[in-house]
């Protein structure tokens, strides 16, 4: 346990190439915009939303200084273009304490998604609008007090992004947005939100990928392993595995997020419904 003294300079490289990115689009013709955005700024903001996931549990400077993370993570946050990093904090250490929780776990979609997105044509578009209903659904089910750094957050991401917009120009801020966008929705990485915590088989509720993408997602496949120890690093998760792999080696893991997308779909016994909801008993202590 304890902080990776690589992750700050990882994540400042990212912030750097995306903000070169800005710079390089900004004079491109629309249909190259577009295919940069997908090809290209959807996997380094969906990337990035990882690492604001690993300094959410204070592995870039650790728990003696957990407001520098705080801080960094809105810098880290400042190429995804939508301010969410401080909000992301509250509501993730809530699902690793009350995993399933009903009420808590905004991880857990609603009833009317379970509902509604039921057909393999209607999973399919849930699965696009996947950053709409995690951008929405803890307004529904687990409301909270805005914070000061929630609005501190969301202060520096409106300059930057005006900013942005006054010296580029429309194409960086689209290219920004349409790349945070179209990386957490229909798109290889995006696999993890499903691959994570879907029943695909009864009693199994957490699962592990060691595919390669995990070199791009600061190894969030080796969730079994994440949940298990929730302050050890990413980069330092495959040495969990190895110094005990009879924990690991035998439980149900995938090594393709795009097969659990497809096998998400075509399946017709799965369904936002596949997740495990516990009733919470006794004190609930949220962030």
């Amino acid at each position: 346990m304890g902080p990776d003294q690589r992750l700050k300079w990882i994540v400042c490289m990212m912030v750097v190439i995306q903000f070169l990115a800005f710079y390089m689009v900004k004079d491109l013709d629309w249909k190259w915009v577009l295919f940069w955005t997908y090809a290209f700024g959807s996997c380094i903001n969906h990337s990035m939303t990882l690492a604001i996931h690993e300094i959410s549990h204070n592995t870039a400077f650790g728990n003696s200084k957990a407001m520098w993370n705080r801080y960094f993570a809105m810098f880290a946050n400042l190429p995804v273009g939508l301010p969410y990093s401080a909000s992301f904090k509250r509501y993730h250490l809530d699902h690793h304490r009350y995993l399933g929780g009903d009420g808590i776990d905004v991880d857990i979609p609603t009833e009317f998604e379970g509902w509604f997105f039921c057909t393999r044509f209607r999973k399919f578009v849930w699965i696009i609008l996947q950053p709409l209903f995690y951008a929405v659904r803890p307004l529904c089910i687990n409301p909270k007090p805005v914070s000061q750094l929630e609005l501190t957050n969301v202060a520096v991401q409106v300059i930057f992004d005006i900013l942005l917009w006054w010296m580029w120009g429309a194409k960086p801020v689209v290219y920004m947005l349409a790349g945070s966008m179209l990386g957490m929705g229909l798109h290889p990485i995006s696999g993890h939100f499903i691959a994570e915590h879907y029943m695909f088989l009864k009693g199994h509720e957490t699962y592990s990928y060691y595919g390669c993408l995990n070199l791009l997602t600061f190894n969030v496949g080796y969730h079994n392993e994440h949940h298990d120890f929730p302050s050890i690093p990413g980069r330092r998760l495959p040495l969990v595995k190895k110094i005990a792999p009879e924990y690991y080696d035998d439980l149900p893991q995938y090594t393709s997020w795009v097969r659990v997308l497809y096998d998400f779909i075509m399946d017709d016994t799965l369904s936002p419904y596949s997740r495990i909801k516990r009733k919470l008993k006794g004190d609930v202590k949220q962030e």
